[in-house]
């Protein structure tokens, strides 16, 4: 059995080599687009301990916003947390999922980061090589790439954003929107701009809630699977 730090230098390795292969630019029309994935994760342990997650995919309509497919895959985790390389816990259960989708999204956003880490290769970049679809990354929380860095408050009103800047990189964004609400932070994944990235998400946010419709969509349905799965009240 690989050691943690054996894990960690293989780990290093895959994801050295497909940074090289992102494309912070836009590979297709994005206004063409006629569905949006939401993709999202939620963890458990069971009765043994071992730690186990279901992934959920909620496919949109665009034009509509209406929801035109849910899938789950759930599954014991097999690589333990080890900072920076969350997508090697997540990306099997992500590929599971994606295989039982019956409408192939024209894009995928992810309920985490993508060129916003350390090494570029948040979930929504690593997916991203399996998926025929450009990717976004939209999360919640802000992941520190390094212990100086922080971000910069955009202005209140909706639409306001300011760059995360690392190293004179731009690694992301810090974006608001709407009125007054906490921002969430915006990274390409792969094959998109990091403009048509936010102007896309911005989008796609309704008057329910702070977060786009699709990780929103996936978010609520891990919930409940959760709860389906466990039989328990779980949130």
């Amino acid at each position: 059995m690989e050691s943690i730090e054996e894990m960690q230098a293989g780990f290093l390795e895959i994801q050295n080599d497909l940074r090289q292969k992102i494309r912070c630019s836009d590979s297709t029309d994005i206004s063409a687009a006629e569905t949006v994935a939401g993709v999202d994760l939620a963890y458990w342990k069971d009765e043994n301990g071992d730690e186990q997650a279901v992934c959920c995919i909620v496919v949109i309509d665009i034009k509509t916003r209406k929801v035109i497919e849910k899938k789950h895959y759930s599954g014991r985790i097999e690589v333990p947390y080890m900072p920076g390389f969350l997508a090697f816990r997540e990306l099997p259960l992500v590929l599971e999922t994606v295989k039982l989708l019956e409408h192939r999204p024209d894009v995928y956003v992810f309920d985490g980061n993508g060129y916003l880490h350390p090494r570029h290769m948040g979930i929504a970049s690593h997916a991203s090589f399996y998926l025929d679809a450009p990717t976004i990354g939209v999360a919640k929380t802000y992941f520190r790439v390094d212990k100086k860095t922080d971000y910069t408050d955009p202005d209140t009103s909706a639409g306001s954003y300011t760059d995360i800047v690392i190293d004179g990189e731009v690694y992301g964004r810090t974006l608001r929107t709407h009125d007054g609400v906490k921002p969430v932070f915006v990274s390409v994944g792969n094959n998109i701009s990091l403009d048509t990235a936010t102007d896309f998400i911005m989008s796609l946010v309704g008057k329910e809630s702070h977060i786009p419709l699709p990780t929103r969509e996936a978010d609520l349905e891990t919930h409940v699977m959760r709860r389906e799965i466990t039989g328990t009240g779980e949130e």
